[in-house]
């Protein structure tokens, strides 16, 4: 089995994965849901703010979640999120960007009317390949207890 909430500590970051964007997956995803010039040409781009082809924000956030799926969820006790806090586009992705996603525990709770699972705090972290951070995500997600009943470390009070 997987991470369960048991396994899970406040304070403790993981690194869940790593992606690089390319120029036909910025302009794909953007067509097809976020279709904002800056998104789908260079042309558009250049027009912008941005000065250039970026990623829409949606598209950075939907990479980090299959990153997490794949690299930290899989074969977890996850039983979903009841939602996102906060999200944050700090700095445009740019075509060759690497984003790099670290998942840090921020909080953790067993939840009072379900107590066989636990509701996790989580801030999600995106750097390019210099280190500088391009997206925040603030979310809580549910975890199933591996031992429901027992006294558990590093909850929230």
């Amino acid at each position: 089995m997987g991470v369960s909430y048991e396994d899970l500590e406040v304070g403790k970051s993981y690194e869940v994965g790593s992606h690089t964007f390319g120029r036909d997956e910025i302009v794909q995803f953007a067509q097809q849901y976020d279709p904002q010039p800056f998104h789908v040409s260079e042309a558009g781009g250049e027009a912008s703010m941005f000065r250039g082809l970026v990623a829409s924000g949606w598209h950075t956030c939907s990479v980090m979640m299959g990153m997490l799926v794949r690299n930290f969820l899989d074969g977890s006790t996850s039983m979903g999120s009841p939602g996102i806090d906060e999200i944050r586009w700090i700095k445009p992705v740019r075509v060759g960007d690497t984003l790099t996603m670290v998942n840090s525990i921020v909080s953790k709770r067993v939840s009072e009317s379900k107590p066989d699972r636990g509701i996790v705090e989580t801030r999600w972290e995106g750097r390019n390949q210099h280190g500088e951070v391009v997206v925040t995500v603030s979310s809580k997600a549910l975890f199933g207890l591996r031992h429901p009943g027992a006294r558990h470390s590093g909850e929230a009070k």
